[in-house]
């Protein structure tokens, strides 16, 4: 009985409902939730290493004019790898593990791409500048009722 296996069973292919699955979750809102840029990712047939060329670029304070065209050229390739990915995705016969990985790759992809977005536009460090406030608030916030604690239990 041919079940569309090889390898004794281990290699199912994508059936079409699961390939648009995994499409529709590519292009839900919030996809990224959770999704890593990937390490390595080949581009042209070169090597690329998005996730530490994000990295860089969110650790920098502030960005040159070249930087931020280096990341727009690197939006657009990275753009362009993904249009390649998600057509295989839809379009090519597949395991259901080459899917997810294909899928994996792809959503970590628009992640990336989202990333360096929000660097050239200075979201990242607005975020990282609010997210430092509030925990110092609340951090004061924090030591003040542990004072009000201590202030409360020596009286009794």
């Amino acid at each position: 009985m041919d079940d569309g296996t090889d390898n004794g069973g281990s290699s199912l292919l994508i059936t079409e409902s699961e390939r648009k699955k995994l499409l529709a979750e590519l292009r839900t809102r919030l996809f990224w939730v959770g999704e890593k840029i990937p390490y390595f990712v080949e581009i042209n047939g070169k090597k690329c290493k998005p996730h530490d060329r994000v990295w860089d670029l969110i650790n920098k304070e502030t960005l040159s004019d070249d930087e931020n065209k280096q990341i727009e050229k690197c939006i657009a390739v990275l753009k362009e790898k993904e249009s390649v990915d998600e057509l295989e995705l839809e379009t090519k016969e597949m395991t259901r593990e080459e899917a997810k990985t294909l899928s994996d790759e792809t959503a970590g992809l628009l992640r990336a791409i989202m990333d360096l977005r929000e660097i050239k536009e200075g979201v990242s460090k607005k975020r990282e500048k609010e997210f430092h406030e509030m925990f110092s608030t609340q951090r004061t916030e924090e030591i003040r009722r542990w004072l009000n604690f201590l202030k409360e239990a020596e009286k009794k």
